[in-house]
């Protein structure tokens, strides 16, 4: 439901105190014939929270009452927080007793309670708005009395009843989904009967189902959608009116080995100036995916497609992403083009944004390409054949990466977690994705790309979607600042603080023994990009505008991008249309966003903790990557996995958590435990149901030679057989 933000600005001015609603719609003037309309809208806006009924039926504001309208974040031990929709509200610690009748993820009503002196705020839940979870997956235990469900998502830390006539026959270990029939009340537990049995909780097949299940994914198309997308057809020439032909130009398309969707392609060529022309030509989805649509409909609840290791749940339908809208090789495919005039400072000097029509002459592999630009061995006759084009790509790449430094733009190139897996799926090892220079060319056009494209909307006056990240909170900059003198290095202002200045210092820690430690402190200061149909510009990119237009296949934000752009070049404007749309559409497609990473963390957390069961007693080198009062988290150096060493597990002294020098430091000793450290762990257990993996601190220096693991991993590879290796997927312009 659209927020009425006119109403509410006008609430907001009458409500001085809180008023019964006849004495609202006199002061606000309602003529009789409207009276209906407009209560019904009043009603909306506190059934949404952004306006509260009190006792005695009156409407006043949140703010004014010391109550927050937020989501609930539950803790697997029973307590919570809830976090307020305005981000610029502190979140409000909700202890136990006042727990027990709300589930993670709840948007509920908050009065605070008490706040510390250092700003941390406690409250209570007084009202629940909207439940979260219509259904919970997880493990089932049985009872005489029936059974119950043990939810996979621990921040839901009560277990579900189910009737002696609701198991469906589910038996005990299984994994299955509960639909809730009573939500948790102060005296009651939650109860629910099962209405789908997945299966062996072991089973990697399984395993999606779950993961899909518990963060509520939407793996099924309706056969509605089904229909559609088997109506979606090659382009004929009638598909081809008012479209820009490109169907000559050399274009090709650098993905993954896996990769089956290619929704980006390329082409460079120099000019005589001694700049460069580059087309970004992009699958026009939105000529196939039609506004209201059924598959459109499906597209904008799941607003992501989702990749585990092995598997993808798409946006679309494989048809259309795997075929008809993927630009696959020498077939003619509709696009969206944005050419581009850069010239020798890396600038755009002129652009064209057009809708088009491609046919790529290869589809070519990051692998491939490294390999070519490296010039290491022989190359094919076919590589030869765009070997020159390759290494124009290369200069420009550079350029690019040169021209966004000079700007300010902080890169933080931390490898991701990849799991191979063997043919069974279990995971045969977890290593550190690789990113060579074929990556960093891609990345770099679709950077530009986007922010050509987010210019062009700008200058049109249209309204837009923006991918923005704001400026770090200048209480964590002050820390972060305070945490990086002790290493010599400053900030003039951190309350007025840039992304150039945060670079510099990126720049000057580079090969020093402390880089990896700022880099982390720093990364952990900033905020989450989001989208927003407001520009307010993008921190870390160091861009004033930005967008996502290069991904319609797997993000719905791209999508409405180039539904956007049809309408300013095609000059039918529906402004107002999109005014009303584009908060709600960004707000839901941020949250879709991170739902999908969370669940990605998750499964891959799973695949780290069943590669580590069978390490139990081995000996790993690693870096402390996190530190808390109750220990401090490891990063093993191989594989690529992180567990936790407690405090409690280090008998020598009593340890002192230093919160702004994230360290731990004993007492009587003085020996540290610091970000960024190396170390010796021993892996002293694995939880696969709680994704946990835990350490015991090592005596000795961290050794050369990973001998320990890599004897692990061959006896590994001994037993499951042969390895089947899946690249890991590119986040192109993730950012």
């Amino acid at each position: 439901m659209p927020l009425d933000k006119t109403l509410l600005s006008r609430l907001r001015k009458i409500l001085t105190s809180p008023l019964p609603m006849r004495k609202i719609l006199t002061l606000l003037v309602v003529d009789k014939p409207k009276k209906a309309e407009v209560r019904k809208r009043v009603k909306q806006l506190a059934e949404a929270g952004h306006i509260i009924k009190i006792k005695g039926g009156n409407y006043g504001l949140p703010d004014k009452m010391n109550l927050v309208t937020g989501i609930v974040q539950g803790h697997e031990d029973g307590f919570g927080f809830v976090l307020p929709e305005d981000s610029k509200q502190s979140d409000i610690f909700i202890g136990p007793k006042n727990f027990n009748f709300v589930m993670h993820g709840d948007k509920v009503v908050c009065r605070v309670e008490s706040t510390t002196h250092d700003g941390r705020k406690a409250g209570n839940v007084i009202r629940i708005l909207e439940r979260a979870h219509e259904t919970v997956a997880g493990c089932f235990q049985t009872h005489k009395n029936g059974g119950y469900v043990h939810p996979f998502e621990k921040r839901i830390s009560d277990n579900l009843l189910i009737p002696a006539d609701s198991t469906l026959g589910a038996v005990e270990g299984e994994a299955v989904v509960a639909k809730i029939i009573e939500y948790p009340s102060k005296t009651n537990r939650a109860e629910a009967r099962i209405i789908k049995i997945l299966g062996d909780i072991t089973d990697p097949k399984v395993e999606v189902e779950i993961e899909a299940a518990k963060y509520q994914l939407r793996v099924q198309f309706p056969n509605a959608v089904k229909k559609e997308a088997k109506l979606a057809r090659k382009p004929t020439i009638r598909d081809l009116k008012n479209r820009l032909d490109l169907r000559k130009k050399t274009i090709i398309t650098i993905d993954g080995e896996t990769a089956k969707d290619f929704d980006d392609a390329v082409e460079v060529e120099k000019t005589a100036e001694g700049g460069y022309k580059l087309g970004v030509h992009i699958a026009d989805v939105s000529y196939y995916v039609k506004e209201g649509s059924s598959i459109d409909q499906e597209a904008a609840k799941r607003c992501v497609s989702v990749y585990f290791p092995g598997q993808v749940i798409p946006m679309l339908p494989f048809e259309l992403s795997n075929d008809i809208c993927s630009l696959n090789p020498r077939v003619d495919r509709l696009t969206m083009s944005c050419q581009m005039t850069i010239d020798s400072n890396g600038d755009v000097v002129d652009s064209n944004i057009s809708s088009s029509v491609i046919k790529t002459s290869e589809r070519m592999t990051y692998t491939e390409v490294a390999a070519i630009l490296g010039g290491g061995g022989k190359i094919t006759k076919k590589q030869k054949k765009f070997a020159g084009m390759l290494n124009d790509m290369r200069q420009l790449a550079d350029l690019l990466v040169k021209r966004r430094k000079n700007a300010g733009a902080i890169d933080f190139d931390l490898p991701e977690p990849h799991v191979i897996l063997d043919i069974t799926g279990r995971p045969e090892n977890i290593v550190r994705a690789e990113r060579n220079i074929a990556h960093k060319i891609i990345e770099e056009f679709m950077l530009i790309a986007n922010e050509t494209v987010a210019k062009y909307i700008e200058k049109s006056k249209s309204p837009g979607i923006y991918r923005v990240h704001e400026h770090p909170d200048p209480i964590k900059v002050a820390s972060f600042t305070k945490f990086i003198s002790a290493f010599g290095y400053q900030i003039k202002d951190p309350y007025n603080i840039s992304a150039l200045d945060m670079q510099l210092i990126l720049s000057k820690a580079a090969g020093s023994s402390e880089e990896r430690l700022i880099s982390s402190v720093l990364l952990r200061s900033m905020k989450q990009a989001r989208y927003r149909s407001e520009n307010i510009g993008h921190f870390a990119l160091a861009f004033n505008t930005y967008t996502h237009f290069t991904s319609p296949i797997r993000r719905y934000p791209d999508l409405i991008v180039h539904r956007i752009l049809k309408d300013i070049i095609g000059k039918k404007r529906r402004d107002n249309y999109w005014k009303t749309c584009l908060d709600d559409l960004a707000a839901a497609c941020s949250a879709s966003e991170r739902i999908a990473e969370e669940a990605e963390r998750d499964i891959i957390k799973l695949k780290q903790t069943q590669h580590m069961a069978s390490r139990v007693g081995a000996v790993f080198d690693g870096t402390i990557s996190g530190v808390s009062a109750f220990g401090f988290f490891v990063e093993l150096s191989d594989p690529a996995v992180e567990g936790l060493v407690r405090i409690t597990t280090i008998p020598d002294d009593y340890y002192t958590f230093h919160e702004e020098k994230h360290s731990l430091v004993g007492e009587r000793t003085g020996k540290r435990f610091r970000l960024g450290d190396p170390v010796k762990v021993r892996v002293e257990n694995v939880s696969i149901e709680r994704r946990q993996i835990g350490f015991t601190w090592v005596l000795g220096k961290p050794s050369k030679k990973l001998t320990e693991n890599k004897r692990a991993a061959v006896k590994q590879k001994k037993r499951s057989g042969p390895v089947r290796k899946l690249k890991p997927r590119s986040k192109k312009a993730k950012k």
